[in-house]
């Protein structure tokens, strides 16, 4: 079988996983390590790179795991488990910034914000591999205090040890990002001042670009009036990816939001999913949920190739190593 033939089937065994969902695909014989013998070795960071919380790569771990089961906490840890484990990630002194969407005034069930239960476990994880502090924090499109309390996020992270920040106007400094099109712009100071970074977004539809996943996640540092940047949005997404490249995204596909989105509100607009994805390559890992939940290709999905031009990630998410495993 010729690389193409390889690449093609674990494309599809991968998409097979997402879309039976829960513990359907994983017990049906595709709990493996899907090894791409072929692909090129992920490249180390330069030396320069400074303003960036990414860790070196590790060509003998997964870039990429999903998690399927029951219960949300149990997928997080299942998922960091299989990329290296939570203190691969976090070291004892770590100032760690847990960023999910906390964008809407709805409820879990609406799925509008990241599961209040995976932003739990992340924290509890972080803090036991010795993190000085844990901060969870978004810029809310809705009243950001009534979106923080009725996620369930505020409640569910707090109880775990982590210091909830409201996104107070007083507590952003104005940034140069260094983009295309995000340039000078108002930034929520936690997203500047972290040693670790670890982006949980929710797997969402979205009117505008189709999905809105990791990396429309970062929009949820900024300021000021960022609608802005919707005329060219696919850039502007590209610009804050580059800005703000995470420790480690882990996506909450626990329930997705099919139709409708951003905002939801209607449960018949939810899959039930019950998976959870944690990658070291955002842009594969957008790409996979994007392909799996709403057949987009990356010629749907411009952002993500300005992204892949940028070194941000790969496209071919079958490439990349990656484990599947059930909790």
């Amino acid at each position: 079988m010729n690389h193409e033939d390889q690449s093609t089937n674990r494309r599809e065994a991968l998409l097979k996983v997402l879309r039976l969902g829960g513990l359907s695909a994983a017990t049906g014989g595709l709990a493996w390590w899907l090894k791409s013998r072929s692909g090129r070795p992920e490249e180390t960071l330069a030396a320069t790179v400074t303003t960036h919380f990414t860790i070196l790569a590790d060509p003998n771990l997964p870039e990429m795991a999903v998690a399927q089961g029951e219960d949300p906490r149990a997928l997080v840890g299942k998922a960091i488990e299989a990329v290296g484990g939570v203190k691969r990630f976090v070291s004892r002194g770590d100032v760690v910034v847990v960023k999910p969407n906390i964008a809407w005034d709805r409820t879990p069930e609406q799925a509008a914000n990241t599961n209040p239960q995976v932003v739990a476990e992340v924290v509890r994880l972080c803090l036991d591999a010795g993190a000085k502090k844990v901060v969870v924090t978004d810029v809310s499109c809705n009243d950001p205090r009534r979106c923080f309390e009725r996620s369930g996020i505020a409640a569910a992270a707090r109880a775990e040890g982590a210091e909830i920040i409201l996104p107070e106007e007083r507590m952003f400094k104005e940034v140069d990002l260094r983009g295309d099109v995000v340039t000078s712009w108002p930034v929520l100071e936690p997203f500047l001042t972290a040693d670790k970074m670890i982006n949980l977004p929710i797997a969402k539809h979205h009117s505008l670009t189709g999905v809105t996943l990791g990396m429309k996640n970062w929009y949820g540092i900024l300021g000021g009036p960022r609608h802005r940047f919707h005329q060219r949005i696919h850039e502007s997404l590209a610009d804050l990816a580059d800005f703000m490249r995470p420790t480690l995204t882990i996506m909450d596909a626990f329930r997705v939001l099919l139709r409708n989105g951003p905002t939801g509100g209607n449960l018949s607009d939810i899959a039930l999913k019950k998976t959870v994805v944690a990658s070291t390559d955002p842009v594969a890992l957008d790409a996979y949920i994007a392909k799996a939940y709403w057949d987009l290709d990356a010629s749907r999905l411009l952002y993500l190739r300005l992204a892949q031009e940028r070194g941000l990630g790969r496209l071919k998410f079958e490439d990349i190593r990656t484990s599947v495993v059930t909790a």
